[in-house]
């Protein structure tokens, strides 16, 4: 079989330590080195292991013949564009459970038609990850609101409370949801050129 463990440790800035650190039950650096080249047998269960530690699916650790990989060319920085030193790949982006889009129909604020906002959804006890981040909330009757989280107001020792969101758009109040039952908040932007 053969593996994509070392490109997708490096698109994702993981050493070798901290891909065996991740592991459950932690493993050696020289186990993850030697998974990587092929010099040991890469079972389904340790496939599993590292793409747990990895953060992704057992599938992309995987070569299929099928399915074309997307090369990095070029890596863009404030000096401009410049060739990676060594071979690297795109990874596709993966849906975690529990995830929701919301899709663009007309621009407002920095989205524009037809970008494709993922998010996270979070539970009221969560819902401070999302602060200073833009965050879908439910309403009533199957309505939503999203804007950015600039607030929240909790009891003392007590989840959900009082969001307050500033909208997207220009020229429009503040809005403040009470107790909702989740929050999403986003995560990826996926936008077409």
């Amino acid at each position: 079989m053969i593996t994509r463990i070392r490109e997708v440790r490096r698109a994702k800035k993981m050493t070798l330590q901290e891909v065996a650190d991740q592991c459950i039950p932690p493993t050696t650096p020289q186990t993850v080195g030697r998974l990587e080249t092929g010099t040991r047998t890469v079972s389904v269960g340790w496939l599993n292991r590292i793409a747990k530690a990895l953060g992704v699916e057992a599938a992309d650790l995987v070569r299929l013949p099928e399915r074309d990989d997307l090369p990095i060319a070029a890596l863009l920085g404030p000096d401009g564009a410049h060739a990676p030193r060594r071979e690297a790949l795109a990874l596709p982006p993966a849906v975690e459970a529990g995830m929701i889009a919301v899709r663009v129909e007309a621009g407002i604020g920095d989205y524009r038609a037809g970008d494709e906002i993922w998010c996270r959804r979070l539970a009221p006890d969560a819902f401070s990850q999302a602060m200073n981040r833009d965050v879908l909330l439910p309403r009533p009757a199957g309505r939503f609101v999203f804007g950015r989280l600039i607030g929240r107001e909790a009891p003392a020792g007590e989840s959900g409370g009082k969001l307050h969101l500033l909208p997207l758009g220009s020229g429009q109040r503040q809005t403040v949801i009470t107790d909702p039952p989740w929050a999403a908040v986003a995560v990826r932007l996926v936008r077409p050129l």
